[in-house]
């Protein structure tokens, strides 16, 4: 389930958390992650497309992260 308080800190803070979204996808580029800019909808089909998730699938991965990171 999606924590829109965990996101609402990851777009705030992107320039922080674009590492650690690298480290956790690493086949996102330097590109990509300035498109993305926070945008929780353009890492999900950034991550679509970079891996051939589904768009669940994408939206699961992100929300996993997104509480792991913005815990931290």
């Amino acid at each position: 389930m999606e924590d829109p308080m965990a996101w609402d800190v990851i777009e705030g803070k992107w320039k922080q958390f674009r590492g650690k979204a690298q480290e956790e996808w690493g086949k996102l580029t330097d590109d990509d992650l300035d498109v993305i800019n926070g945008n929780r909808d353009q890492l999900e089909g950034k991550i679509q497309e970079h891996y051939g998730k589904t768009k669940d699938e994408a939206r699961e991965a992100v929300n996993s992260w997104s509480t792991r990171v913005s815990a931290m």
